[in-house]
């Protein structure tokens, strides 16, 4: 044997030995785990491809060209299985796809050699077209990767642009959700979808106060700013208010207030008020008009800026000066503690901004969750905006939620609470509020029936006197943590004969979008109770159906299969079938127990408090939403002996056993990812979709958001790979025909065609952003400006302080 010929043999065996490594390792693990799928009912395609793959090995190893034939068996019983479980859809085909399709051509490009080898003919011809069609299709998969695949497609023509009504266009944005009813829609036109995409950076401040979160307890920037006249206010996570010019960025006056929680330091927004505004009239009919209030004697703030601390206090403060509101409580503070009882740190905060509902000051209040039964109520107040002083309480643990404390009394404890911001109709003179769930979220066995009226539910109060007007609940006795977490938006719904009614419309946790009757409360669009599966924890008061709102789109909560699993590779796939078989999961409405379950998408996923934006021009709403299911384990525990959580972003997230003090059980659940930190259920993790509320149907879907600023294991990927990630901080539509969102994880603020959801600019932001976009016109200049706060992105180490506003290119 010559010494070349000696050389080409052992460079084939050590390359066939390679491929029998790599064959074996990858056919061993399908049939480990592929068996475990198939004893769980699962999948039998990994046990039998496993098989196969390992018998190719053996093959491989051997040095013989039925290798390859067996292997291309398995290649081509996975494109069939392939198709048949997930269709034409891209993501999950690239899962399946791609590490088989590679292993093929490698295997494709070893056949004629080993083909030869045995003295048989080459076929080299048909093996390196087979190979080159293989490459050619990767290639193109993976330019593709970088493209977006919307879940709904737009189809149709482009709407037209709507100019904007001079005598309508938006003056200020003096309301934490631009008008009191949070409707998130500016009546301007300058910055528009054909010139957007010549915005620049006009100014950046930095506001001193970087968002660090040690031990995962939830510090971020989530705040939208205000705009009046020729100041831009702002908020810092710890509480400082800035005022800026409108036109340069440069600091007018700074307080800082320094507010500081364990946990979940993070201030949302802002509420303004101008006495010397007159009153908006309340114009339907049984409505009572806002109390008038007028200054005291040597009083000079006049305009004051009002907000929520997270150590619960309420700060009014002089708009023009950055004074503090003397006049107002102590000094310019209220303290909202008074009257709850044990609250301290961090047990009660408060997160969003309060809402001025005429010149009632209305706030809620956060109630740490998962920590123990014993907790601060979720009374709703509301404070005159001048003096300070409480005009009402809501207390919805009472039978007369609206009477007084007496002497050495607290408000009942451990009530369903509203953390989200609120809204206001002035006509109406109400104020809605979405509530969340009572303490402990999980176990309900000790609630009784005020709780189950109020709990998950939106609640309409007249703005002088806190009466009840309607309740409307969302969830029944709900066990997930599915609060109502948004501003509800205030709308005019295009009804089917052509009128158009008073509506509130907003989103949940659940994917659920409800559409009220503002004066009733009753559903506009179908909602049907449908049955649900129960648990088995002894006491518990499970309710046996659940409201579907069927008449309105469910976003990103259909009910996963087996088949909607997916990994980076086939091997995370594979793990997460296996994990996702191994769980009870019933749907929407799987009710924790002892066994481990599945929520999605969970308390994390759905809907959050960045809240809805509309287009009232096109009865359009704009959805962004997250897709992070979460296992939940109940464990049981001595309920005397438990400790209680200090209630942070790790006890929401999944930091290992948590305990419910008071109760008899505790609580283990994490994020239901595969073993490289990905979400187990295919992308996209996190979109943005269009509603039409005249036909009540998805006009189109996008992911939202790329994987360059994160990864497996945290790594960033540093690719523009369109996948759509979880999403937090809310929208911003235009009269311009543009949708702004920065809340998603990587970091950039983008605009997005409000008529076709396609792309049509986007900048990068020096770090992620958590916060809510707004926009304004100058009075002084007649610029329009964007406006972001940048202070870092969830679940991202960079963080930051920076607000930054766009505008056109002055040429």
């Amino acid at each position: 044997m010559s010494g070349s010929h000696y050389q080409s043999s052992l460079k084939l065996r050590l390359w066939c030995c390679l491929l029998g490594v790599i064959l074996a390792v990858v056919g061993l693990f399908f049939a480990i785990e592929g068996g475990k799928l198939v004893s769980l009912g699962g999948s039998r395609y990994f046990l039998i491809a496993g098989i196969v793959i390992v018998l190719s090995a053996i093959q491989f190893f051997r040095g013989k060209s039925s290798a390859v034939v067996l292997f291309a068996l398995v290649f081509i019983g996975t494109l069939i299985w392939s198709w048949f479980d997930a269709g034409w859809d891209f993501w999950p085909l690239v899962s399946r796809l791609m590490v088989p399709a590679g292993l093929m051509l490698l295997a494709f490009a070893t056949w004629p050699t080993l083909r030869k080898a045995e003295g048989k003919a080459a076929l080299a011809g048909p093996s390196y077209a087979l190979s080159a069609v293989l490459l050619v299709g990767m290639l193109a998969t993976f330019v593709q990767m970088f493209q977006p695949h919307p879940t709904v497609a737009f189809r149709g023509e482009p709407l037209p642009l709507v100019p904007v009504d001079k005598a309508k266009q938006q003056q200020n944005w003096d309301n934490y959700g631009n008008t009191p009813g949070g409707d998130r829609f500016v009546a301007l036109d300058q910055i528009n979808r054909n010139n957007v995409k010549n915005l620049q950076v006009a100014w950046t401040f930095h506001t001193g106060d970087t968002p660090i979160s040690p031990g995962g307890n939830g510090a971020e920037d989530q705040e939208t700013p205000l705009q009046i006249g020729n100041r831009v206010f702002l908020c810092t996570p710890h509480n400082n208010v800035i005022a800026v010019d409108a036109d340069s960025g440069k600091q007018i006056w700074r307080r800082d207030i320094n507010a500081q929680s364990q946990v979940w330091n993070r201030c949302r927004g802002l509420a303004y008020f101008d006495v010397t505004r007159p009153l908006p009239a309340a114009t339907v009919p049984g409505s009572t008009p806002a109390l008038p209030v007028a200054l005291a004697a040597g009083d000079s703030c006049q305009r004051r800026i009002l907000m929520n601390t997270i150590d619960a206090r309420l700060v009014a403060i002089n708009a023009d000066n950055g004074e503090m509101c003397e006049n107002f409580g102590d000094h310019g503070i209220v303290d909202l503690k008074a009257g709850l009882g044990d609250a301290a740190d961090p047990k009660y905060q408060l997160t969003s901004a309060p809402t001025l509902a005429g010149t009632t000051v209305v706030v809620g209040g956060r109630v740490a969750d998962n920590v123990q039964t014993d907790m601060p109520g979720g009374v709703m107040r509301g404070f005159d905006v001048i003096t300070g002083k409480m005009r009402w309480a809501f207390d919805p643990g009472k039978e007369d939620p609206n009477s007084q404390l007496q002497p050495g009394q607290t408000f009942v404890r451990s009530t369903p609470n509203s953390w989200a911001p609120m809204s206001y109709d002035p006509a109406m003179n109400t104020v809605f509020l979405p509530l969340g769930s009572p303490s402990v979220d999980l176990w309900g066995a000790n609630r009784n029936a005020l709780d189950h009226k109020y709990a998950t539910s939106i609640l309409a109060l007249d703005a002088n006197t806190g009466k009840e007007k309607w309740v409307y609940q969302t969830v029944h006795n709900d066990l997930w943590d599915f609060d109502v977490p948004m501003q509800p938006s205030l709308i005019d719904f295009p009804m089917k004969d052509g009128s158009s009614k008073p509506a509130v419309v907003f989103g949940g946790k659940t994917g659920q979008i409800f559409v009220l009757d503002r004066y009733t409360g009753k559903p506009l669009t179908e909602v049907k109770e449908l049955p649900v599966k129960v648990g088995n924890i002894p006491g518990e008061q499970y309710a046996k159906t659940q409201p579907f709102s069927v008449g309105m789109p469910s976003i990103g909560a259909d009910k996963l299969k087996e088949s909607d699993m997916w990994g980076a590779t086939p091997f995370d796939q594979l793990i997460c079938r296996v994990s996702f078989k191994s769980m009870r999961y019933d749907g929407l409405f799987t009710a924790p127990d002892t066994d481990v379950s599945l929520s999605f998408p969970g308390s994390l996923g759905g809907m959050n408090w960045g809240s809805l934006s509309t287009d009232p021009n096109n009865h359009y709403i704009f959805v962004n939403d997250m897709r992070l299911g979460l296992w939940v384990q109940m464990i049981k525990q001595n309920n005397n002996a438990a400790a209680a959580s200090n209630g942070g972003e790790s006890v929401n997230t999944g930091m290992g056993a948590v305990p419910l003090k008071g109760t008899p059980y505790g609580v283990n659940k994490n994020r239901f990812m595969s073993p490289l930190g990905i979400p187990c259920q295919k992308p996209p993790f996190g979109t943005l979709s269009a509603i039409d509320l005249k036909t009540q149907k998805i006009v189109w879907q996008v992911p939202a958001g790329t994987v360059q600023d994160t990864g497996p294991f945290g790594i960033k990927m540093h690719a523009q790979m369109p996948i759509g990630m979880p999403t937090l901080g809310g929208t911003l539509a235009t009269q311009g025909g543009l949708v702004f969102i920065a809340g998603t994880q990587d970091y950039y603020l983008r605009a997005f065609d409000s008529s076709t959801g396609a792309e049509v600019w986007k900048a990068r932001l020096p770090v992620g952003s958590g916060g809510g976009p707004m926009s304004y016109i100058s009075p002084k200049t007649g610029k329009q400006y964007v406006v972001i706060s940048a202070g870092g992105a969830r679940q991202s180490p960079d963080r930051g302080d920076y607000v930054i506003a766009y505008a056109l290119d002055s040429k």
